[in-house]
């Protein structure tokens, strides 16, 4: 099992210079990757949706999720550097084409590219981009993403975007592109995980839930000719750590350090498969975040 962290970034942590300290000392403790998030807004009115409840305050307070990385990147020597998950949508993609390659150039090839569609329709109306139709607008995305990272002239012609025939440099570190992790917990994008992806961003959940749709992937990448064992697995749990004991149903999510971790190892089943403890909703301060990330590494670690 892998473990990374979020790159702090919301709330109290949306300080820069935090950040980057708290990713080198987080480094230090020997995890595997740190991972940023994605948000725009917090409406004042409270959005349909969100999983777990109301939307935490705090998210109405945030680093530029690209620009945290890069921040993560400079603070760090070894650790995989990723998104789970940046909203693909909100801009062009021959633009996020450009900044997720200067970011693997950045990181010397540490970068993972995770990708989803949100779930947040004020956020679609505040960036001006459709909510309909995105799907559809996420398979030309990664179309135009496959196109700019392959060695040659790049072209595209589709629905929504062109690009000429045009030199587009540098190319990524990472050859041929650096790897792909697609969220979401619908049929239709376990298939897309299964039939575009290198793996799936998910999240901690309850076995019945997580192994329905994982059986989608998996279906998905044998019908389009790949190797479903091949897919890669990253679980995120927004942690709400607790002193005491929580209900057993609640524990994918809520619970002791402990009864968390006994969750995400009864997911975790290949060497391949991560979690990925974000501990900016449980935790205020950078001593509490580090000493929290410490008690997690060593639970998961046995160290």
């Amino acid at each position: 099992m892998r473990i990374g962290f979020s790159v702090p970034q919301f709330g109290p942590f949306a300080d820069p210079g935090r950040a980057g300290a708290l990713c080198t000392a987080l480094e230090a403790l020997g995890c595997h990757s740190l991972w940023v998030a994605d948000r725009l807004l917090a409406p004042l009115t409270p959005p349909e949706g969100y999983p777990g409840g109301p939307m935490p305050a705090r998210y109405g307070t945030h680093l530029d999720p690209l620009l945290a990385l890069g921040v993560a990147a400079a603070a760090t020597e070894r650790v995989r550097l990723g998104s789970s998950t940046l909203n693909a949508l909100w801009q062009p993609p021959l633009v996020l084409a450009r900044a997720l390659t200067t970011l693997d150039l950045i990181s010397r090839g540490r970068l993972e590219v995770g990708l989803g569609l949100g779930w947040m329709r004020e956020e679609y109306e505040a960036a001006a981009v459709p909510w309909q139709g995105r799907g559809a607008r996420l398979e030309e995305t990664l179309d135009v993403l496959e196109a700019v990272w392959r060695s040659g002239t790049v072209a595209h012609t589709g629905r929504l975007w062109t690009i000429p025939p045009s030199t587009v440099l540098p190319k990524p570190v990472q050859r041929p592109r650096p790897p792909l992790l697609l969220g979401g917990f619908t049929p239709f994008a376990l298939e897309r995980v299964g039939r575009r992806a290198d793996g799936w961003l998910a999240a901690s959940m309850p076995l019945p839930y997580f192994d329905g749709l994982w059986a989608v992937a998996r279906e998905a990448a044998e019908r389009a000719g790949r190797d479903p064992a091949a897919l890669r697995r990253v679980f995120r749990v927004n942690a709400h750590v607790t002193t005491a004991e929580a209900d057993p149903a609640e524990t994918h999510q809520r619970g002791t350090v402990r009864q968390i971790c006994d969750h995400l190892r009864t997911m975790c089943r290949a060497d391949t498969d991560e979690v990925l403890v974000d501990l900016q909703l449980t935790t205020d301060s950078p001593e509490e975040f580090l000493d929290l990330a410490g008690r997690f590494t060593a639970e998961l670690t046995g160290g």
